[in-house]
């Protein structure tokens, strides 16, 4: 009986226990949001947002988490497999196509609501759409640009291009080879991840790579619309001079010495970049942004969005999704672009007039913004090992000068598609 008593007492404790911190908890909902967010201002912006969100929303809170460009993919993998993943994950469009067919995430159609999905352009969904299911929401998307240095194009008395008149393939190579000489080059690729740099601009030749068949299969085929782009960098380090060959294996930040010490007249970069040029800058320093070249098909160019998409696991896609909403209404949209100084996708806050200023060259980013299109490689299943084994590898040894075009493209093609054949099955 005595042990009886004391056992229904330590009950008695334990359900008294339980029912003093329930009030506190009940109903409170926590959601995981990992952000990928890395630059000050952006991070700083992300958690405002995030703490404004919780401030207003007692009973839904959001813990925000600190993930990385360099090591998501295979992060992701290894949260989903284990059950493990956060609820709301920011990634990009070119990475999702493994994770949306792989059952990995949500589908959105019905989870968002019709304020967002309006405003966002369709050719901005058409980067998260694979097979009939919407799997991300792009947010924020950069279009690769021309950073200049202005004094030493108007020493040189080249035509300066704007996004009416921009300079075509040809005009920029020999415009590159007019800016060089003694030690100094006219451009300066950083090519450390050289596939989506040249898949993406290629777009404005037409260049598309992967074709899809009517039964829904992917092949490879490196026409001539697709050999533009990687003919125009090879002549300027091989043939011209005009195109630092030493850049090559560089990231762009890594560029950015040079270019403010004058051995490079001009970097393309991403649209972002332009907050460490214009942090960085020694004293008087002139720069200014053009855009790409432009081909058969104008100004048009790829871009992977950045997104925001939903486990499939969580146990809470409906308070997700209402966060989602909340992060990316129209002004703080702008926030986040002008966090990270980039583009939004959403037509409302594209219009913002701060993001059409002349200053940091916000004006000519937003003149490219209708020309962006998803890149060539967004619903490609298996394109992150197609790009890491047969791609970079081929382009890198094109661009140094050490294999041919024919080289390049039987590596694409025949390498390319034995890669792909395996998800496809």
């Amino acid at each position: 009986m005595r042990g009886r008593l004391i056992g229904f007492l330590v009950l008695a404790l334990l359900l008294a226990g339980c029912t003093n911190a329930g009030p506190a908890n009940e109903g409170r909902i926590t959601l995981r949001f990992q952000s990928l967010a890395w630059q000050e201002e952006s991070v700083q912006v992300n958690k405002e947002l995030v703490k404004e969100w919780n401030a207003s929303h007692p009973n839904v809170k959001v813990q925000y988490v600190q993930g990385s460009w360099d090591s998501v993919h295979d992060q992701l993998l290894t949260s989903f497999e284990g059950g493990q993943a956060p609820d709301i994950i920011h990634d990009a469009s070119d990475d999702l196509a493994d994770f949306a067919y792989g059952g990995y995430l949500a589908d959105l159609r019905h989870l968002l609501p019709a304020r967002l999905k309006s405003g966002i352009p369709q050719h901005s969904w058409d980067t998260t759409t694979f097979g009939d299911g919407v799997y991300g929401v792009p947010f924020l998307q950069e279009p690769r640009v021309l950073m200049a240095n202005a004094n030493w194009l108007k020493r040189a008395g080249v035509r300066i291009p704007t996004a009416r008149h921009p300079w075509s393939w040809a005009e920029f190579r020999k415009v590159t080879e007019q800016l060089s000489g003694d030690g100094r080059y006219g451009v300066a690729w950083p090519l450390k991840e050289p596939v989506s740099a040249t898949l993406n601009l290629s777009l404005s030749n037409g260049g598309e790579l992967f074709h899809r068949g009517a039964d829904g299969r992917v092949t490879v085929r490196f026409e001539a619309a697709d050999q533009v782009v990687p003919r125009t960098i090879h002549d300027q380090v091989n043939t011209d001079r005009s195109a630092s060959p030493t850049t090559l294996g560089s990231g762009g930040s890594d560029t950015l010495p040079g270019f403010f010490g004058g051995k490079y007249a001009m970097v393309p970069l991403g649209f972002s970049y332009r907050q460490q040029i214009a942090q960085q800058a020694p004293k008087g320093f002139d720069w200014r942004v053009l855009p790409a070249p432009a081909g058969a098909d104008g100004l048009t160019q790829g871009v992977s969005p950045q997104t925001l998409s939903i486990a499939q696991d969580s146990s809470h896609k409906k308070e997700a999704a209402e966060f989602i909403d909340f992060l990316l209404r129209p002004g703080n949209m702008v926030r986040l672009a002008l966090g990270d100084w980039m583009l939004p996708t959403g037509t409302q806050a594209l219009a913002d007039p701060a993001l059409h200023t002349p200053k940091d060259g916000w004006a000519t980013g937003t003149a490219l913004a209708g020309r962006l299109r998803p890149a060539p490689a967004q619903s490609v299943r298996g394109y992150p090992e197609w790009k890491d084994k047969v791609a970079t590898p081929a382009f890198q040894e094109y661009y140094s000068g050490a294999i041919g075009l024919d080289e390049l493209r039987h590596r694409l093609e025949s390498d390319g598609n034995l890669v792909l054949a395996r998800y496809q099955r």
